[in-house]
């Protein structure tokens, strides 16, 4: 019985306004993998980002894995994203548009036992904005708890 490895960034729907979201891959190394498996993983502060036409997640951070050896990775290095060439044009193309930017959301182990990510093309919310949200979830809880 394999269990389920989810991480969430958590501070995403606080921080962002979600536009679209798309589901990745990730290049990564055999020790990275098996840490990921042990849930040994943060996306709170990564970002992505493009060098040339390729998308990279940066700041991640996966835990050195503890039966590695001197083939151990480095916890904060940069990750290729797999996705489609229209999927990665057609981000490079709102990235370029002002206040946009790209978030990881989701990391998680599919069925076939791939890293995948999903990521978020966002939008940064204003201190107002982020007051509005919270009285939302405020009177949302207030009507659940009353229902």
């Amino acid at each position: 019985m394999e269990k389920s490895i989810t991480i969430k960034n958590k501070r995403v729907s606080h921080e962002f306004f979600l536009v679209q979201e798309f589901t990745a891959g990730i290049q990564l190394t055999g020790t990275e993998i098996k840490s990921l498996r042990d849930g040994k993983a943060s996306i709170a502060d990564g970002y992505c980002s493009f060098t040339g036409n390729e998308l990279f997640i940066r700041n991640m951070h996966i835990a050195e894995y503890s039966l590695g050896t001197h083939y151990n990775h480095d916890p904060k290095r940069d990750r290729k994203l797999l996705l489609t060439k229209r999927e990665l044009k057609k981000l490079a193309v709102k990235v370029k548009e002002r206040g946009f930017t790209i978030i990881p959301v989701l990391l998680f182990i599919n069925e076939n036992g791939l890293a995948k990510l999903t990521i978020a093309l966002a939008r940064g919310k204003h201190a107002y904005d982020k007051r509005e949200s919270l009285k939302q979830k405020d009177m949302q809880r207030e009507m659940d708890r009353h229902s």
